[in-house]
C-alpha cells in the first residue's frame, strides 16, 4: 500500500484526485504501477487501477493476470471493479472506502456478485485512515 499512496502523491502533483494503484505478481513482485492521469491526459478512463491493469497485461503479455492482487488507495468505481472482474485478478486490496462510487462494498459490490464467472478476494481498509486523509487534505486543498 505504500507503493500505492506514493502513486497517488504523483497523480496530486498534477491535479488528478489522487488514487494510486499497484500490481503484483502471483509471487508478490511488482508488474506496475499507475495513478489517476484524467487531468492529465484528458482521458476519463485514465483511473489508476485501469492504467496499471493495462501496464501489468502489457508487461507480461496477458490479459488474464490470474493470480495477481491489484493494491489501490481507494476502492474502486464501477467501471474499475468491471475490469478487475475482466482482467482475473485474483485479489483486490482496497484502502479508503468510496461511500459515493464504490463498487467493491460500499455502494455496490460488483466485484463478488455471483452472477458473475470471475470473483475476486475483496480486502478493504488497508491503510484506510492515511488512504482517506490523503483524499481528504486533496480535496480541502481545492
Amino acid at each position: 500500500m505504500g507503493l500505492a499512496l506514493a502513486e497517488a502523491d504523483r497523480a496530486a502533483l498534477t491535479g488528478d484526485v489522487p488514487v494510486g494503484a499497484v500490481v503484483l505478481s502471483p509471487d508478490g513482485a511488482v508488474l506496475a504501477v499507475g495513478h489517476n492521469e484524467r487531468e492529465a491526459t484528458g482521458d476519463p478512463t485514465a483511473h489508476a487501477e485501469v492504467l496499471a491493469l493495462r501496464r501489468a497485461a502489457a508487461r507480461t503479455g496477458e490479459w488474464r493476470l490470474t493470480g495477481c492482487t491489484l493494491v489501490v488507495t481507494l476502492e474502486p468505481c464501477v467501471m474499475c471493479a468491471g475490469a478487475l472482474v475482466q482482467s482475473r485478478v485474483e485479489r483486490v486490496v482496497f484502502g479508503a472506502y468510496d461511500e459515493k462510487a464504490g463498487a467493491a462494498g460500499s455502494l455496490w459490490d460488483l466485484v463478488r456478485d455471483r452472477r458473475l464467472n470471475h470473483r475476486p478476494e475483496v480486502i478493504a481498509g488497508v491503510r484506510g485512515e492515511e488512504c482517506s486523509a490523503q483524499l481528504t487534505a486533496f480535496f480541502r486543498e481545492r
